[in-house]
Order: C-alpha cells, then structure tokens, then sequence
C-alpha cells in the first residue's frame, strides 16, 4: 500500500512545491498513513487544511483502504 500512497502524493507534490512546501511519507500502518509536511508547509497556519482537506481527501478518493491522515 505504501506504494500507491507514494504514486497519489506524487500528483500533490507539485502543487505543495509550487508553494515552496512538500509532502513526505513516513509510514503506512492498519489504514492510518503518516506524512511530514516540510519547506514552506511546516509550521503553515494554512498546514491542517491541507493535511485533512487536500491529501487526506485525495488519498481517501484513490485508495478506499486509507482511514485518515496524520502529521508526524
């Protein structure tokens, strides 16, 4: 699963470093995947909204086994 997890965060990467952020995948465990938002985006007050309402969406809409997202 980490795989395809891999393959979505790929059509975000380039929107979050067009913003000079990006997206890092920290582990895949029972549906909860973990990322790091890093550059621009750590420490964004813009970061949960897009933790929840961009990645998070898109990685429920592409793998049905993805539960939630979470920063670590």
């Amino acid at each position: 699963m980490k795989l395809e997890v891999e393959k979505v965060l790929n059509k975000i990467r380039p929107a979050l470093q067009a913003d000079g952020g990006d997206v890092e995948l920290v582990d895949v465990e029972d549906g909860v995947v973990k990322v790091r938002l890093t550059g621009a985006c750590h420490g964004c007050p813009m970061a949960a909204m897009t933790l929840k309402g961009g990645i998070e969406t898109l990685l429920k809409e592409e793998i049905p086994a993805v539960q939630r997202v979470e920063s670590v």
